[in-house]
């Protein structure tokens, strides 16, 4: 709440009436407003006057704070720009935009060059801006178009405690999401309103007078000039050749780059003259025609020549390839969404030496000045400065395809360029497609695939999941005329000829994801996403090979990436060989995190985690890491717990990959919330043998276990621990109304443990001292108090045996089940079985009733 507090920063419009003749001048001459505490207006004003500046203006105390800003605004944090407090202004005067007359104080052209509303970055600390001001430190929170985040305006030394007829203070931008490290001066290239679209030529052109109605002594400021890019051109520009990007194992983590979101759609190029617009795809093909709807609004665009993605937008306004595909088979080009991420000619000026901040900026502009009705298809793709890992873990939560990351002090360059790198979030690859399975003759089933090698096709294998109805409807009609007599697939693993296999012709790309490559170079866990006509066979050439998740051979010394994460020295063995079994090494561990990743991810994500590391295998030292050491991967996320240091997080397959490659063989994360390490979202008992025991004793014991806990309302899980227990666990809800705190959480475990006990003396104890337990078994509730951990679903453990905590259904929970049988060597198969514990997080129910029952 704002609050007045002194006359530091109390409005008041007497300076600014005085300065002014509204007989003459359009500005409003307005009134102070009733203050607000909320919804208060910020907005910046670009003003042509004897010297070109930028009036930043925030709404207090019924009036619009004023400052008067020598240079554009700069996003980047170490860019400070010299802000000049001036009278306050009518809040009517956030809606001016027009020509000040000569003559007149202030004479010149204002455009409007942002909007928005602003907030103090602290309500409880930065409430009161009087007393702010006085201190000569205001933090701001901006939500505008073009600016957001946290700004600070910082008032000079020399300056504070002294009267000044004009203090001057510096306008920074703060670190956060919204901060691009080396942008510099960029968005000075911005020459458009945010409201109009004009540009400040524009803007005097739709005056009716420029100069004064009676003679004065002051000179009118000189007109602007016309943008170079309002130069009308004769036709469309010919094809530009494309910049394309180098595949990196993460996003580069060095000042000076910006990311963007990698969309899932066609690479086009747009060129827009005289009132025409072309549509090329990649190679330069016309494909103006296939998108009519986009190229007649295209042709309403200003001048130019545009690079960007075309995609088509799902119920949740995400870039969908599948439906792309299906839109373009069934000619519905009406829904498609054109976004642009560089700018390569604004009108006949070749922009592509300019650096990509001053590209994008003036690319910026030219949507600003797009007319609102062709402009529905056309999107900005922002970019941002913050972390690159930061923005990639959030397009691979959002599902989407990855994060290009570019220099913002590079050119443009046609061919594939380090200044452009590509970071994807799952294996995404395109094929030849040379033949498809079906059934009956008839009914499609699958694709055969391959890559191009100096020696032929090579196959890939088949890819059998992903067909929608609609992408059916439109693939067959392609495969059918593209129908061969016979296989185009050469090499010893070329599929063999059956009745149900057709085969055809390789001129058809199709786009897959998949879950990486067998020893065999074979694709695991491959989804059709859609042909690509835009992609000619030759493009595709031959994948790399990675092993199975254990390999019967020695694995090749050397670099192995998986996931987009490279592993060194994945030969290292990190288990020892076993009855006959090969060992296990480090780029096998590697293989095993990116295969169960989407099993082991949901109980493991955005949580703190304890991970066993064993670097040199489990025969050398092993140690636990909760913090980031020295040689922390950008791939981990760090997680405030209110400790010394920030624990380690795992948010994605990259980053479970990484785990791998830093010798991490186990993975304890908190039973809590995801993102809020103060909230348990589940419930664990250990299950823990006394010597003596056998595993019969453990399966006994959880099968009395169960029945207590759904007669409490809850629905319990079973798991092994990889060892000779077994964890009981119990999903609960954490949300606002169900909320426990960890002490509720741990005093529940403890009353059930000891009733359970009460009930079975003989069987279950709950002292923690190994030589009290007596041939009983341990009911281990400590695991539930907060910073306890206990070993995830899906973890492999540091042991011999290479065991697997591995989920059951209660149905296997039966005596003569072996633990032992669960273990890296036998992961590939698991993984193919269904996940048991799929619906644990939608079993979640309330634990307040249940500590109610329990007494």
């Amino acid at each position: 709440m704002l609050r007045s507090s002194s006359m530091a920063a109390r409005g008041e419009l007497d300076t600014y009436q005085a300065k002014r003749n509204f007989g003459v001048t359009p500005e409003p001459k307005g009134r102070k407003a009733k203050a607000r505490q909320t919804g208060l207006r910020y907005l910046i004003q670009r003003h042509a006057a004897t010297r070109l500046h930028y009036d930043f203006r925030i709404e207090h105390d019924g009036v619009l704070k004023s400052w008067a800003v020598t240079k554009a605004p700069s996003r980047d944090p170490h860019v400070k720009r010299l802000a000049v407090e001036v009278e306050d202004h009518p809040l009517d005067y956030g809606g001016f935009e027009g020509t000040i007359p000569a003559g007149n104080y202030g004479a010149g052209t204002v455009q409007m060059w942002d909007v928005g509303e602003w907030r103090p970055q602290d309500p409880d600390k930065d409430a009161d801006l009087d007393a702010a001001f006085a201190k000569g430190v205001v933090k701001l929170t901006l939500d505008g178009e073009r600016l957001k985040g946290g700004w600070a305006l910082i008032r000079l030394k020399s300056d504070r405690g002294k009267p000044s007829k004009r203090a001057n203070w510096l306008l920074v931008k703060e670190k956060d999401e919204y901060a691009v490290d080396g942008e510099g001066d960029a968005l000075a290239e911005i020459d458009a309103s945010i409201t109009t679209g004009r540009s400040l030529a524009e803007i005097v052109e739709g005056q009716t007078q420029w100069t004064a109605s009676k003679a004065t002594g002051r000179k009118a400021p000189p007109k602007p000039k016309p943008p170079k890019a309002a130069r009308p051109v004769a036709r469309p520009h010919a094809f530009v050749p494309i910049q394309l990007c180098k595949v990196a194992d993460h996003p580069p983590s060095a000042p000076g780059w910006a990311h963007e979101i990698k969309f899932d759609g066609y690479r086009i190029q747009i060129a827009v003259g005289h009132g025409r617009a072309t549509l090329r795809t990649r190679k330069g093909l016309d494909w103006t025609e296939r998108f009519p709807e986009l190229a007649a609004d295209a042709a309403l665009w200003p001048d130019g020549v545009l690079d960007g993605e075309l995609c088509v937008l799902d119920e949740h306004d995400m870039p969908d390839f599948s439906a792309l595909q299906t839109a373009l088979s069934e000619g519905r080009t009406d829904r498609l969404v054109y976004f642009a991420f560089d700018l390569l000619f604004d009108g006949p000026e070749d922009l592509r030496k300019l650096p990509l901040s001053h590209r994008k900026a003036r690319l910026q502009a030219l949507i600003d000045r797009t007319p609102k009705t062709a402009a529905d298809r056309l999107r900005y793709v922002e970019h941002f400065g913050a972390s690159g890992q930061t923005i990639l873990e959030s397009a691979c939560r959002m599902h989407l395809e990855g994060v290009i990351s570019k220099k913002l002090d590079a050119p443009y360059r046609a061919g594939h360029s380090a200044s452009w790198v590509k970071s994807k979030c799952r294996g995404r690859d395109e094929v030849v497609i040379g033949g498809w399975s079906s059934e009956g003759g008839s009914r499609f089933r699958s694709l055969l695939v391959g890559v191009k090698t100096r020696g032929g096709l090579r196959y890939l294998g088949r890819v059998g999941t992903g067909y929608s109805a609609a992408l059916t409807r439109t693939l067959l009609p392609s495969l059918k005329a593209a129908a061969a007599d016979r296989s185009p697939f050469t090499g010893a693993n070329a599929p063999a000829a059956e009745k149900n296999v057709h085969w055809t012709t390789p001129t058809l790309v199709a786009e897959i994801e998949h879950g990486g490559y067998t020893e065999a170079g074979s694709l695991r866990q491959a989804a059709f996403k859609g042909l690509r006509e835009d992609k000619a066979p030759s493009d595709v050439t031959d994948a790399p090979r990675a092993p199975t998740i254990v390999s019967s051979a020695a694995s090749k010394p050397g670099k192995l990436v998986v996931a987009g994460v490279a592993i060194s020295h994945p030969d290292k063995v990190l288990w020892p060989g076993v009855e006959g079994r090969p060992p296990i090494t480090k780029g096998d561990l590697a293989r095993y995190y990116e295969a169960a990743a989407e099993r082991l991810l949901p109980h493991l994500m955005d949580r703190p985690v304890s991970i066993i590391r064993a670097p040199d295998g489990i025969a050398g030292e092993t140690f636990f890491q909760r913090h980031a050491m020295t040689s922390h991967s950008p791939r981990l996320k760090l997680i405030d717990v209110q400790e010394r240091k920030p624990y380690v997080a795992v948010v994605d397959v990259g980053g479970l990959v990484a785990v791998g490659q830093s010798g991490g063989l186990e993975l304890h994360p908190w039973g809590c919330k995801p993102g809020d390490p103060e909230t348990p979202d589940q419930i664990t008992f250990d299950l823990d043998p006394d010597e003596g025991l056998d595993f019969d004793d453990v399966i006994v014991a959880a099968r009395l276990l169960k029945p207590r806990l759904i007669a409490l309302g809850l629905t319990p899980f079973v798991k092994t621990t990889g060892g000779k227990g077994l964890h009981v666990v119990v999903p609960i809800k954490a949300d606002a109304r169900s909320r426990v705190d960890w002490d509720d959480a741990k005093a529940f475990a403890k009353g059930v443990s000891e009733a359970l006990k009460t009930d079975h003396p003989d069987r279950f104890t709950t002292t923690l001292a190994k030589k009290a337990r007596g041939g009983r078994i341990f009911l281990d509730y400590l695991r539930n108090g907060r910073m306890a951990t206990a070993v995830a679903p899906w973890s492999p453990r540091a042991r011999p045996g290479a065991g697997v905590a591995l989920p059951l259904s209660w149905d296997q929970v039966k005596p003569g089940l072996d633990p032992r049988a669960f273990n890296l060597w036998t992961a590939g198969d698991l993984l193919q079985a269904p996940d048991p514990w799929a619906g644990f997080r939608a079993s979640a129910t309330s634990l307040k009733p249940a500590i109610r029952k329990l007494g």
